[in-house]
C-alpha cells in the first residue's frame, strides 16, 4: 500500500508531459533526447574535452582542446524548445617523423541555431491510465507498448565562418541540419535514445549519420551510459564509442564525465570530457498537453477512471484499517473481562 500512496503523490509529475521536477539534459553523450526542457525553462549545458588524435598515414599527432556549449529554452508550448548549440576547438599538431612543426590553430567547429518539437508522446496516455493497482508484476515487466518510442524532429541552421581550418570549404555558409530523435523509457530505469541526422545538407560535403545511446539510472542521483555514433562524409567519416557517468547535484544542477574512442586509425581518436548542465526553472505551473477530438476524449476518460481507482483503493485501505482497530478493541474488552474473573 505504500507503493499506492507513492504513486498517488507522484502522479502529477507524470501526467504533465515534458516538464520534470529534475533537470532534463542531453548530456552525457552526443545524442538529443526526444523531450524538450519544458515551457519557460532556460537551460545551459557545457563541457570541456581534452584528447589526442593520431594519423598513421600523415604521421601526425594532434592535441585537442574543445569547449562545447548549448543554450536551450522551452517556448510557447511544452513540446517546443529553441536552442543554440556549438563548439570551439584548438588543435596543436606535431609530426611523428621529421622535424617539421605546425602552428596551433583554433576556430568554431560549429554553431547551430534550431528548434525541436515533440511530435508523438506514447507515455502521455499511459501515464493518465496510471499503474495497475493490483499487480506489481504488471507494472515492472517490459511490455509491447514499451517498444513504441516518443518521437521528435529537430531542424536548425549551421552558421560557418570563412577561412575555418576545421571545414573543407573556405567561404562563409549557412546550411541546414535535421535530426530525427526517438526515445524509449523502459522498465528498470533504462532509456534508449536514437538519432538519425543529416548535417550541412546543402554544401558540397554533407554529413549523414546516427547516434544510439543507452542510459541506466542506478539510483535517483546517478546514471551510466554507453553510446555508438557513426557518420559518413566525403570530408571525414568515423565510428565512435562513448561511455561515462552522470551525477545529479540537485534538481537543477548536473555534472558528467565521459570517454570517447574511435574505431579507425586515420586518425585514431581518444577524448576525455567533463561536463555540467544547469537550468533556470521559471516554469510557472504544470501544463497538460491536451489531445483534440476522439483522442482527447479517451485521455480524459482514462484520467477519470484512474482517479476513481485511486479513490477506491484508498477507501478500501481506510476501511481495512478501521476493521483492524475495531477487532483490537473487542479483544481488549474480552481481556479485561477475563481479568475480572
Amino acid at each position: 500500500m505504500r507503493l499506492l500512496l507513492a504513486l498517488f503523490f507522484l502522479t502529477p509529475l507524470f501526467t504533465f508531459s515534458q516538464y520534470t521536477d529534475m533537470i532534463n539534459t542531453n548530456q552525457p553523450g552526443g545524442s538529443q533526447g526526444a523531450f524538450a526542457v519544458g515551457k519557460k525553462v532556460l537551460q545551459f549545458e557545457s563541457g570541456v574535452t581534452l584528447g589526442k588524435e593520431k594519423h598513421n598515414l600523415l604521421a601526425t599527432e594532434t592535441g585537442i582542446f574543445n569547449w562545447d556549449y548549448s543554450i536551450r529554452y522551452g517556448i510557447y508550448k511544452e513540446e517546443l524548445e529553441i536552442s543554440l548549440m556549438g563548439s570551439f576547438q584548438r588543435n596543436k599538431v606535431t609530426y611523428t617523423e621529421g622535424t617539421a612543426t605546425v602552428e596551433p590553430f583554433s576556430n568554431f567547429k560549429s554553431n547551430t541555431l534550431g528548434a525541436k518539437y515533440l511530435i508523438y508522446d506514447p507515455y502521455r496516455k499511459r501515464d493518465l491510465e496510471g499503474p495497475n493497482l493490483y499487480s506489481w508484476k504488471a507494472n515492472n515487466r517490459i511490455q509491447w507498448a514499451d517498444l513504441i518510442p516518443a518521437i521528435s524532429i529537430y531542424a536548425g541552421a549551421n552558421f560557418d565562418f570563412a577561412d575555418n581550418p576545421f571545414l573543407p570549404y573556405k567561404e562563409s555558409t549557412i546550411s541546414p541540419k535535421v535530426v530525427l530523435s526517438t526515445q524509449n523509457n523502459f522498465v528498470g530505469s533504462l532509456v534508449l535514445v536514437t538519432n538519425i541526422f543529416a548535417d550541412r545538407i546543402t554544401t558540397d560535403f554533407p554529413t549523414y549519420g546516427y547516434i544510439v545511446t543507452l542510459t541506466h539510472a542506478t539510483n535517483r542521483y546517478f546514471s551510466i551510459f554507453v553510446e555508438n555514433q557513426g557518420f559518413k562524409s566525403d570530408f571525414y567519416s568515423d565510428q565512435l564509442i562513448r561511455a561515462g557517468a552522470a551525477a545529479l547535484i540537485n534538481q537543477d544542477l548536473h555534472v558528467d564525465v565521459s570517454l570517447t574512442k574511435g574505431l579507425k586509425d586515420t586518425p585514431s581518436v581518444f577524448y576525455g570530457r567533463l561536463g555540467v548542465a544547469y537550468r533556470l526553472d521559471m516554469h510557472a505551473k504544470d501544463e497538460y498537453l491536451e489531445e483534440k477530438g476522439k483522442a482527447g476524449r479517451e485521455l480524459k476518460r482514462a484520467e477519470k477512471d484512474k482517479n476513481k481507482a485511486i479513490k477506491k483503493a484508498l477507501k478500501e485501505k481506510k476501511k481495512n484499517k478501521k476493521k483492524r482497530k475495531d477487532s483490537f478493541e473487542i479483544e481488549d474488552v474480552e481481556g479485561d473481562n477475563n481479568d475480572g474473573i
